[in-house]
């Protein structure tokens, strides 16, 4: 079985206490189009959130 995941974006934005919150929503609103969705802190800029993009 194959399972590969798909980087299709990246962005690196502001830090938010509630981002994951909305990576949380669109995670569940949208895996049934094979999305998922990611996000971590810059470990240069811990003030930064990197946010991902993946087709599964």
């Amino acid at each position: 079985m194959d399972s590969k995941v798909e980087v299709i974006s990246t962005l690196k934005i502001e830090n938010s206490p509630d981002l994951y919150k909305v990576v949380d929503l669109l995670n569940r609103t949208l895996k049934r189009e094979d999305l998922m969705f990611g996000l971590a802190l810059d470990k240069d800029d811990q003030s930064k959130a990197i946010f991902t993009i993946y087709r599964t």
